[in-house]
């Protein structure tokens, strides 16, 4: 095992920066380190908190955050905001709510820029749970973007995701059930101080209706909050508790967990695939020649490429 992974077991916060920060960089010694904190890790609840932007989904994991560390938990956050176009960094930072748990080692936030990654989730996202969740952390939260539709690969990642909506979006919620509405395990009515909250309540409960098949018993709870007044925060808490452990009685946090790990092994596979043919195949020193051959309608692009996979798998590129 190398030095690194040995000290993020120990929970050291520098280690598990320096770690985030390979695999955000696609670091050498990356795969190693991952697969030397693999076996350590599937303790966390992973939950996802997404939702369109002006939700107050920062504001309430704030107060999230807050009420699992009464309960002694440790908890981390995965912060994925747009990236700077210049530096490809997080443009937003560490959110700036949730600075006053900045100094509670209890408590790891950390902002990753998605680099042009869609799904709401950057590219890293999968391997810094895994280093987060050998760590030693109770709790993972990964905060999306918040940008609509584009959210959907929060599934992949997350135990639980909460979906938080909020009164003002008016017809965008019917808009919503066609993307963002079919992800949500648990629903939050955030800013519920507002007079029209309960009819986002009602509108949630109707689309709710309209997606479940006649076979689904499940139920997807609809949790009524406030930020601003901190109210609604434990029985979002319970309601929490009681889906996660309604999941891993009735097999179905398994399934979800074989499923993540099967989505993994699949893209790991892919881009090493990728990788080794665009190596072999020297596709960046070819790729221009190819290109006009083909402009030319010297060569025909599916026989080509077919012609050329078949010599690189009979070892003749």
């Amino acid at each position: 095992m190398i030095p690194l992974a040995q000290d993020v077991l120990k929970g050291n916060t520098r280690a598990i920066a320096r770690a985030i920060t390979q695999i955000e960089n696609d670091h050498p010694d990356r795969e190693t380190l991952v697969d030397d904190l693999y076996s350590y890790g599937g303790h966390a609840v992973v939950l996802g908190l997404t939702g369109p932007p002006g939700s107050g989904k920062s504001t309430l994991l704030n107060l999230m955050i807050r009420r699992e560390r009464a309960l002694g938990k440790k908890v981390a956050v995965i912060a994925v905001d747009p990236s700077s176009p210049f530096s490809g960094g997080a443009i937003l930072g560490d959110r700036l709510r949730m600075q006053r748990h900045s100094t509670d080692e209890g408590v790891f936030i950390r902002s990753m820029a998605s680099r042009g990654h869609l799904g709401g989730v950057a590219g890293a996202t999968g391997d810094v749970i895994k280093v987060l969740d050998a760590a030693g952390f109770d709790v993972i939260i990964i905060e999306t973007i918040g940008v609509g539709q584009t959210e959907i690969d929060i599934v992949e990642m997350a135990d639980v995701v909460l979906l938080v909506l909020v009164p003002g979006l008016g017809d965008e919620i019917q808009a919503l059930k066609a993307g963002v509405m079919e992800i949500g395990d648990i629903f939050i009515i955030n800013k519920s101080d507002r007079e029209d909250a309960a009819k986002v309540k009602a509108e949630v409960e109707y689309v709710l209706h309209l997606k479940m098949s006649a076979e689904d018993t499940s139920t997807n709870p609809i949790v009524m909050t406030s930020a601003l007044e901190e109210s609604g925060l434990d029985e979002l808490h319970t309601t929490i508790q009681t889906y996660y452990q309604n999941l891993k009685s009735d097999g179905r946090l398994e399934e979800k967990r074989k499923k993540r790990i099967a989505r993994e092994m699949k893209l790991i596979l892919l881009a090493k695939v990728r990788d080794r043919v665009n190596r072999q195949m020297k596709l960046d020193q070819h790729i221009d020649e190819w290109v006009e051959a083909a402009y030319q309608k010297q060569v025909k692009p599916y026989a080509f490429i077919n012609e050329k996979l078949s010599d690189f798998f009979a070892g003749g590129v």
